[in-house]
């Protein structure tokens, strides 16, 4: 789909340009009826306006865009470096560009691709849920790094680097199975359809179902954050909070190896013990999960290795070496102390 311009805007209200550039400026010349009718018009058709189009001759053409939801999420940290030093390695810009959790990624690259005009983009974390036709509003090359899984995907359109978080999640709760463990309760994030947290809990639920388990409402905790839900602050609150309900459990899967520090802080503040009262498991490999005490078991995700793959990948796509891909790297569970065979209290 091409870009819309404000003369397509112009055309679909069947008002002039400086119309609808007085609409959006809010100028009070403006009958209110029309103004709203051009501001509706803009919101469907996804618009943006160009500000400056000094600027946009100005701006820096060889740079490379990484849009990046959940930057405080310390499993990026790593990601972002190897970026930065492939980027400039090519004497290319780097520009870094926050996105708010409930903020719309392609709304912000539309919008970074006409300010800026990267020759190309990594969008880094969230959930795509969009559809084809707005995913090919993106009219740069673009990888998806770590995103909700797209199972839809299209050749042509994007690459996809990832893991897989369902198949990876049910490995994690498979292993706590087999130690015996019938209890397992589960903290995730946000269960939008496609999310990460919505994966990784598909798989918690498969992986208790061929165990022969069913599962208990009564043991998911949902972290409720619209900022950022992947914190040692969150893991410690909805700990606290499960662990003063009347829910039994033997075992913990936290979907982030940061949920589940917090975790262990309001199990040991409880008085309890792990891995001997409560055994808990993470998910993404952080370097601190070596460094608690006790260490922490996890599924560690290659993030350096998926990162160079996706840097080195868009370079490709952006010079017509190789075509869009979709890639999937697999995890490694890290046995740390944190987790034990079940015992009966």
């Amino acid at each position: 789909m091409e870009t819309i311009t404000i003369k397509d805007i112009a055309r679909i209200c069947g008002v002039g340009v400086s119309t609808v550039s007085r609409a959006m400026n809010n100028h009070p010349d403006i009958n209110e009826e029309t103004r709203v009718k051009v501001m509706e018009a803009i919101q469907e058709y996804h618009y943006i306006p160009n500000n400056s189009a000094r600027n946009l001759k100005r701006s820096n053409s060889k740079a490379i865009a990484v849009l990046v939801k959940g930057i405080s999420n310390p499993f990026f940290s790593k990601m972002i470096k190897v970026f930065e030093e492939e980027i400039y390695s090519r004497r290319y810009s780097f520009i870094l560009q926050q996105v708010e959790e409930r903020e719309d990624e392609i709304d912000v690259a539309l919008s970074l691709v006409k300010e800026k005009k990267p020759l190309g983009i990594i969008f880094l974390g969230g959930c795509f849920s969009h559809s084809q036709e707005r995913l090919r509003q993106v009219t740069v090359p673009y990888v998806l790094c770590t995103v909700g899984l797209i199972r839809e995907w299209e050749a042509g359109i994007c690459s996809v680097v990832s893991v897989d978080d369902y198949k990876e999640s049910y490995r994690i709760v498979d292993f706590l199975c087999k130690l015996g463990h019938k209890r397992i309760a589960i903290i995730t994030a946000e269960m939008e359809e496609g999310s990460i947290g919505w994966q990784r809990h598909l798989g918690y639920e498969k992986a208790l179902k061929e165990h022969g388990i069913i599962p208990d409402p009564a043991l998911r905790m949902v972290i409720q954050d619209d900022s950022n839900p992947y914190t040692m602050e969150n893991g410690y609150s909805i700990t606290k909070k499960l662990l003063n309900s009347d829910a039994s459990f033997s075992a913990l899967f936290a979907v982030s190896d940061s949920i589940a520090i917090g975790a262990m802080r309001a199990i040991h503040e409880s008085g309890k013990r792990i891995p001997e009262d409560y055994s808990v498991i993470g998910f993404d490999g952080l370097d601190i999960s070596s460094y608690y005490i006790p260490s922490l078991t996890t599924l560690k995700q290659p993030a350096e290795e998926m990162a160079q793959y996706s840097i080195r990948l868009l370079f490709d796509v952006i010079k017509s070496r190789k075509v869009h891909q979709f890639r999937i790297f697999s995890g490694t569970l890290m046995i740390g102390e944190s987790t034990s065979s079940f015992h009966e209290k």
